[in-house]
């Protein structure tokens, strides 16, 4: 009976304690589609990851010229020279694979500069959440973005727009979601309307 009671004392105070935290989630697609300097980002790491993709096309189109002529003059060449043209051949396709890797590699090209030009804004973000966070009293933000597992979120508790204003993004400068109007609810294709985003409000 004692533990019954003791086990009754835990939960009720782990029930109190729960009601007393106050939750609330952002949305970071929504955040960051509305960041001139992140679009200005992606932008920079699209430009230099086709100009590096030509690049590295250019190499292996090269190649393929060598390779082609090597062939259609092998049997005019000795056995010397020949080997010295597979050599160069294989060289350079080697230099072309290390280009091609240290451009789009792990801890290549492109992810230093997606680092270099992402990680200031995501900081950025993340102490205006925490501000966010700090004078709504919230013991937790959750990120709707990354929150596969969410079903479903009251608008009234979305708190993207708060950061946007930290963040020095004025609401008639703000984008909407482009979010589907309709979610399915059965088998049968059923549909509900989705609460639409009004950015002309901070949260």
């Amino acid at each position: 009976m004692k533990k019954l009671i003791f086990t009754l004392v835990i939960a009720s105070f782990c029930m109190l304690s729960a009601s007393a935290q106050r939750y609330a989630y952002v949305d970071t697609e929504y955040i960051l589609k509305n960041l001139a300097s992140y679009s200005d980002a992606q932008k920079e790491l699209d430009r230099l990851s086709k100009q590096w993709q030509t690049e590295i096309e250019q190499r292996y189109e090269s190649i393929d010229r060598l390779y082609k002529a090597y062939q259609a003059e092998k049997v005019l060449l000795t056995e010397e020279m020949r080997k010295e043209r597979e050599d160069e051949i294989v060289r350079k396709e080697q230099d072309a694979k290390e280009l091609q890797r240290s451009r789009f590699g792990v801890d290549g090209d492109l992810f230093k500069k997606r680092e270099e030009l992402i990680q200031p804004i995501q900081d950025d973000i993340y102490n205006a959440i925490k501000e966010v966070a700090q004078g709504g009293g919230f013991s937790v933000i959750f990120d709707k973005a990354n929150q596969s597992n969410i079903l479903y979120a009251d608008p009234r508790y979305d708190k993207s727009d708060r950061v946007l204003s930290r963040l020095g993004i004025s609401a008639k400068d703000r984008t909407t979601d482009d979010a589907d109007d309709s979610d399915s609810l059965d088998d049968n294709s059923q549909q509900r309307e989705e609460p639409s985003r009004d950015t002309g409000n901070k949260r």
